[in-house]
C-alpha cells in the first residue's frame, strides 16, 4: 500500500473525551512509522492543546470519527490550521487493514 500522508492523525471523539493517534515517520528506521496515542478532555482548552500538539508534530491531515454531534467543537477549532476530514464511523469500520477491537 502506498503512503499518501506521512504525518497524519486520527481522532475518535466521544462526549467526555477524544482519543488521538498521531502517526509520524520513525527517525531511526527509514520507511517505518511510529504511532502515539493520547487522550484529551472535551474542553475548549484541551482541544486547543490538542491542536498545538498536532501542529508541533507537523501533522498534515486529521481524520475525525464521531457518532454524535460532539465532533463540532473539535472540527471548528482544528480546521483553521489543519486539514480536517470528518468520516462516518460505520464506513471507517469497513476499511481494509483496520482491525476490530475484539482482535486487539
Amino acid at each position: 500500500m502506498d503512503v499518501l500522508h506521512e504525518r497524519c492523525a486520527g481522532l475518535d471523539i466521544s462526549e467526555k473525551d477524544a482519543k488521538s493517534c498521531v502517526r509520524t515517520p520513525n527517525a531511526k528506521r527509514l520507511g517505518s512509522f511510529t504511532a502515539q496515542t493520547t487522550t484529551w478532555e472535551a474542553t475548549t482548552n484541551a482541544v486547543l492543546a490538542l491542536r498545538e500538539h498536532l501542529l508541533a508534530a507537523q501533522i498534515v491531515l486529521v481524520v475525525i470519527e464521531a457518532t454524535s454531534d460532539c465532533w463540532k467543537t473539535y472540527y471548528d477549532l482544528l480546521t483553521g490550521d489543519l486539514n480536517v476530514i470528518l468520516v462516518n464511523a460505520r464506513q471507517v469500520k469497513n476499511l481494509p487493514g483496520r482491525r476490530d477491537r475484539a482482535e486487539q
